[in-house]
């Protein structure tokens, strides 16, 4: 289990860094704006498919490119649009990437109709909005305390949105390495358990086993002694019946 967790951990410790450093997040306000402009099959399936995949669509939000805010008819909508798009039949010459692209759409239009799991995913969201607030705002206070103007790049409100992505997708990533190395634990400590139920199972059927044995040799042997005594009781009794035996009565000759 450590070793899985270890790879998990560099995993996503990766993938931490990727966000950090994807140049995509550089320009968010102007591909979120274009969102509608790149309803294409080979645009769609590429996004859902790309590197950066594996952390963007953690978040159900922006796999169908929706906002928090919208109603789930709104969702249902978007789902039916993106799933046409990447479905495989409209991509026979990529299929094997359709496919996996439309498992994305379909897997986050499944998620959100579930109320917790939709509630988990606005928190983590909210969680990111709350975080950059209070950084914005610590930053101001060093500044002025400083005596420094109080001008933070992300109190710009298109930066600060975007600052408020990356955080998220960070907090996304570092759920989704808690859950793996729990899944991990536990996959660990059912196998654990399971060993321990087949050992204690051995170990029933080796002192079964031992005692069959033991009865069957008990047995033989007891049947082994009273054989011997009683042919041993016969021999005494046959060689007493001939010691006992009166002698002969010779005739007395007479002349």
């Amino acid at each position: 289990v450590k070793i899985i967790g270890v790879k998990i951990l560099c995993k996503w410790q990766y993938i931490l860094r990727m966000i950090n450093s994807d140049k995509r997040l550089k320009h968010l306000g102007r591909i979120r704006e274009k969102k509608d402009l790149v309803l294409t099959s080979k645009n769609q399936t590429e996004r859902l498919t790309s590197p950066s995949s594996s952390y963007f669509n953690l978040n159900p939000f922006e796999v169908l490119q929706i906002d928090p805010e919208v109603t789930d008819e709104e969702i249902k909508k978007r789902f039916r649009q993106l799933s046409i798009l990447v479905h495989a039949d409209k991509n026979q010459d990529d299929a094997d990437r359709a496919q996996k692209a439309f498992e994305a759409v379909d897997k986050a239009y499944k998620l959100l109709p579930d109320q917790e799991q939709k509630k988990r995913a606005l928190d983590v969201i909210q969680a990111g909005k709350e975080y950059m607030e209070h950084t914005v705002k610590e930053r101001e206070k060093q500044l002025k305390k400083e005596g420094k103007p109080t001008i933070v790049e992300e109190g710009d409100p298109e930066l600060f949105k975007q600052a408020v992505y990356k955080q998220t997708m960070k907090l996304f990533a570092q759920l989704e390495i808690k859950r793996k190395e729990r899944e991990a634990k536990e996959m660990h400590e059912r196998k654990r358990q399971r060993e321990e139920e087949i050992e204690a199972q051995e170990k029933v059927k080796r002192e079964r086993e031992w005692q069959k044995n033991f009865e069957e040799s008990r047995d033989g042997g007891v049947d082994s002694w009273r054989n011997f005594q009683a042919n041993t009781k016969g021999k005494k009794e046959k060689k007493n019946r001939t010691f006992l035996r009166p002698p002969k009565v010779k005739m007395e000759q007479r002349e």
